[in-house]
């Protein structure tokens, strides 16, 4: 009852200054940064985002008001799709934790895609048990300069800005010396390269730091609290990938459909069970996306973030392998390996359902391993016992490492 009177208290108010926004610029005419900026200043670019930071400080369901008015009049604006990072990790990290003047610094641009955003948090000996990282930044007066190596960067190559984990103080728990900081990645410096992947493309990158600066005031955070920081990123990028509410047989399961519809020569009664299978998965995931939609809302976010991104792993692998067997001799005519480095990534269905079969490898690599998720469901959801970590409480710097 709660939430419904706080939509209803902010629903005239947004609808007021949507019609503002739309009066002052035309979406099929007007410069699309100018527009996404003039948003930003209404408070509609994240409507329960602080007021003077994108937001108006209610409920988040009146954001599908706006979004649904701005693209009904017309607006496609592509930097959201090649700024997922920014606005679905970044922008709630810095929100969270950043101090008002950062806030006031990054959001805008984030928003108007002024601003393209990456993610610099694994390393090569620190992926899974991310509080191993051994990326060091020591303070220089104003700045801190840093020193180390990130990998598995989606799309860093496009990146202006990246959400960086660095330990600050190696005589603290690993846990504890870690700060969160807003990296410029066009920083002397910054080098990032192309790591080409099973598809023929580079989504993925390896960046090397070597003696970047970066000012004190793009800290994001608390010195030390880098790990509480992240968490908020990394539960948010686990809802991201895995947590969608998409309309019913859409995304992979619409590519399965599609290949199913278009070879009846292999409907057999094994692929025609697996298709089933696959569909009802696919509506499960749907609906448990949307009951944890409908938790957050009222406040009582639950452990589904993990559940969607693990079953988000699991059931596209399925779906996408069954694509394979249906296609059959032509699922090994993959058209091209080329190497490209892509602008956005896609993860929901659409393209070539044989290089989905590819790129669905991924999913139980990035935003968690399906490996770490199951320990998480399973130590903090089940309550079963944890895994022995005889380094927690050792200070970094004594922690054996290979």
């Amino acid at each position: 009852m709660a939430v419904t009177t706080r939509v209803d208290a902010g629903a005239g108010r947004v609808t007021s200054r949507v019609d503002e926004l739309l009066a002052a610029h035309p979406p099929t005419s007007s410069d699309p940064v100018e527009l996404r900026g003039a948003q930003y200043d209404l408070g509609l670019a994240w409507v329960w985002f602080p007021v003077g930071f994108g937001g108006l400080g209610l409920a988040p369901e009146l954001q599908r008001v706006v979004d649904h008015r701005i693209r009904e009049a017309g607006f496609d604006y592509e930097a959201v799709g090649k700024n997922g990072f920014g606005m679905f990790l970044a922008a709630p990290t810095i929100v969270t934790h950043g101090s008002d003047e950062l806030k006031r610094a990054r959001l805008r641009p984030l928003f108007t895609g002024e601003e393209i955003w990456c993610q610099l948090f694994s390393e090569p000996g620190a992926g899974s048990d991310l509080a191993g990282l051994s990326t060091r930044a020591i303070r220089d007066g104003d700045e801190w300069v840093v020193n180390g190596q990130k990998v598995w960067n989606t799309l860093a190559h496009a990146a202006d800005r990246g959400m960086l984990v660095s330990r600050t103080d190696p005589d603290a728990p690993k846990h504890r010396g870690l700060t969160y900081f807003a990296l410029d990645m066009h920083s002397p410096g910054v080098d990032v390269r192309p790591l080409r992947q099973i598809t023929g493309e580079a989504e993925f990158n390896e960046v090397y730091l070597t003696d970047v600066r970066v000012p004190e005031a793009d800290r994001i955070g608390d010195l030390g609290d880098g790990w509480r920081v992240s968490l908020t990123t990394l539960m948010n990028e686990r809802v991201t990938i895995g947590g969608a509410v998409a309309v019913r047989d859409t995304g992979p399961i619409a590519d399965a459909l599609k290949v199913w519809r278009e070879h009846p020569e292999r409907h057999d009664p094994v692929l025609r069970d697996r298709m089933a299978r696959a569909w009802i998965e696919a509506e499960v995931l749907r609906l448990t996306n949307a009951r944890a939609t409908a938790n957050r809302k009222a406040g009582a976010a639950g452990p589904e973030g993990s559940v969607a991104k693990l079953s988000f792993a699991e059931v596209n692998k399925h779906i996408y392998e069954l694509c394979a067997d249906v296609l059959g001799t032509e699922a090994l005519l993959y058209p091209s390996y080329e190497m490209v480095r892509p602008e956005e990534s896609a993860l929901t269905g659409g393209l070539d359902p044989r290089k989905m079969f590819l790129r669905s490898r991924a999913y139980s690599i990035e935003g968690g391993t399906s490996e770490i998720l199951r320990n998480i469901l399973g130590e903090r959801v089940l309550g079963l016992p944890g895994e022995p970590r005889t380094d927690k409480n050792l200070p970094w710097s004594e922690v054996p490492r290979s």
